[in-house]
């Protein structure tokens, strides 16, 4: 499946919500099908910077693809990046740089969200497309 196609999956994902609460439940329940990190890989290098709650995201490139894995202590932020891994995460550098993240205004979360988780999400997306740099320059 592609990035647009998981994208849209979870935009038609959230249309079937009728309201935030139940948004919000939803995020919370993606947060705990997150496996999580292992302590040792709850790095200040893998932290994230602007995050209201400490969220961690680790990258590593196997195959030509990216894949994520990551943790947070707080389980809103936890099922946000829960969401993130799981349509960003084995995909090649390029398949995630040429992608964008409107899907988050097409689902309204970042209008719902508090002024500092908002920027915390930002933080988040910024470091999915920091790691693709980072790896694609590698490769």
């Amino acid at each position: 499946m592609t990035i647009k196609e998981k994208q849209q999956e979870t935009v038609e994902a959230f249309a079937f919500l009728e309201d935030w609460e139940q948004k919000y439940e939803y995020i919370i329940d993606l947060g705990k099908e997150l496996k999580g990190m292992p302590e040792d890989k709850k790095t200040d290098e893998n932290l994230i910077k602007g995050c209201q709650s400490k969220v961690w995201i680790e990258g590593r490139f196997e195959d030509g693809k990216l894949f994520f894995n990551a943790d947070s202590d707080g389980i809103l932020p936890k099922g946000i990046v829960s969401l993130l891994v799981s349509i960003y995460s084995g995909h090649t550098t390029q398949e995630i740089l040429d992608s964008d993240f409107s899907f988050i205004e097409e689902i309204g979360l970042q209008e719902f969200l508090s002024p500092s988780r908002a920027n915390g999400l930002m933080a988040m997306t910024k470091q999915i497309k920091f790691y693709a740099v980072a790896y694609q320059l590698k490769s």
